[in-house]
């Protein structure tokens, strides 16, 4: 994928629904009394991942024009899956099912792509084995492939050593199958799609602080799920409207949750023109993000706000590369465990580029402003990283030639399309 220098990026974008509420919209319906009707929802290879492997577990799911409908056959309605669940490169898929299928009366085997094969599952396993479950690597790894033998579940309090919405999640859906309240609690506050949509379902979930606890057993009934724009989808357009000269873009309905959000405040640190409009609090919140071209500067990045932005960070680093002075990354060891080691991948192709960056071992070193040029980006069949360097590529001088440019279709398949349609001198 070949991207060349633009100027003044103008028009108006709706990027698809967010992937966290999609997944769960689907997973929360298939649990659910009746159908459950999903509109924007995001069809990216990951979501889809997560309806076969409930349509392999005899949830009947249809695609009527824009809307999926899920018909859900209760808490205890999945039946044991034909074959096994393949879950491809979705991590959310992967550890937010296993709570799930600990507390079935089966046994399934999730397994993935190359890429899921390395991720870890003992930060899930560790918890759910607390809760009385059966759940193994297959090749005591560590990782996927996992075998689950489902079985009754005993209730727990997680002191959770990251703050991880997945780890969270997948004990909060496993709690759901226990004795008693389960609990969770993390060193930050991660994202809360799960506490939400779960309640608007109908589970009884409490928040303290940094706690969230289940009772088991609840009765979900189906419901409409609108699904926002996906803020990480946005990020793209929100570093390429900043950085590119003379460019206007407005974003609409995007999810502005503040446990997702850390993206936007980085960016006022940073001095972005950003403005918001026609905000709404009504379930998610969201709002219109009008984008201007803005001189940024370097901050520093760390603490509470790393896990509202764990996946904007790639695309920070680039905005950080063209912004003036130095900025800071740290507590961000999370970033070596996706689908690439991002630490190491944005350090390597940022230097491509001439930038002047050094990884350390919980984040980034950007000393920004200097001339970025042309190179060859080895997207490690990461989605974000593919994304983050096509933006760099509209801003500095050459072409940017990306391998393995596709794997936007992860998360985002018509993520081209919507960057070159921003360029004005191809709108006239």
């Amino acid at each position: 994928m070949e991207i060349k220098k633009q100027t003044n990026l103008r028009g108006t974008l709706t990027v698809p629904g967010d992937k966290s509420i999609s997944h769960r919209a689907v997973m929360f319906g298939s649990l659910a009394n009746g159908t459950t009707r999903i509109t924007h929802f995001l069809e990216g290879a990951d979501c889809l991942s997560t309806i076969s492997c409930f349509r392999k577990m005899g949830i009947d799911i249809d695609r009527n024009g824009d809307e999926i409908l899920v018909h859900g056959k209760g808490l205890h309605g999945l039946s044991a899956p034909t074959g096994i669940l393949d879950v491809g490169n979705s991590g959310t898929t992967t550890r937010l099912i296993s709570g799930i299928l600990t507390g079935q009366k089966f046994t399934s085997e999730l397994d993935g792509d190359d890429s899921i094969r390395t991720r870890p599952m003992k930060r899930i396993m560790t918890p759910l084995t607390s809760m009385g479950a059966d759940i193994t690597s297959k090749l005591d790894n560590g990782c996927a492939p996992l075998i689950i033998h489902g079985k009754p579940l005993h209730a727990t309090h997680y002191d959770s050593p990251v703050a991880s919405a997945q780890v969270k999640s997948c004990v909060l859906l496993a709690g759901m199958y226990a004795d008693g309240i389960t609990s969770v609690t993390e060193p930050f506050l991660s994202r809360n799609h799960t506490e939400i949509m779960l309640n608007y379902f109908g589970a009884d979930i409490t928040s303290e602080g940094t706690t969230v606890s289940i009772k088991p057993e609840p009765v979900l009934e189906g419901r409409e799920v609108q699904v926002p724009g996906d803020i990480s989808s946005a990020a793209y357009f929100i570093a390429a409207g900043l950085l590119t000269p003379g460019s206007e873009i407005l974003l609409k309905n995007v999810g502005i949750n503040p446990t997702r959000a850390g993206i936007l405040k980085v960016c006022m640190d940073m001095g972005a023109d950003i403005t918001l409009l026609n905000e709404s609090t009504e379930g998610e919140p969201t709002a219109d993000l009008l984008i201007r071209t803005s001189s940024l500067k370097g901050t520093v990045i760390e603490g509470g706000i790393i896990p509202t932005l764990i996946d904007e960070i790639p695309m920070i680093a680039v905005m950080a590369a063209f912004a003036e002075g130095t900025t800071i990354i740290r507590d961000a060891q999370e970033l070596k465990v996706k689908e690439s080691d991002r630490i190491a991948v944005m350090v390597d192709n940022l230097t491509r580029m001439g930038a002047d960056i050094e990884g350390t071992d919980d984040g980034m070193i950007i000393h920004g402003g200097k001339p970025l040029h042309g190179a060859v980006i080895d997207s490690h069949l990461d989605h974000r990283i593919a994304m983050s360097f096509a933006v760099a590529g509209t801003i500095c001088d050459g072409t940017v030639d990306i391998l393995n440019g596709e794997c936007v279709n992860i998360s985002y398949p018509e993520f081209y399309h919507d960057l070159y349609s921003l360029d004005s001198s191809r709108q006239k």
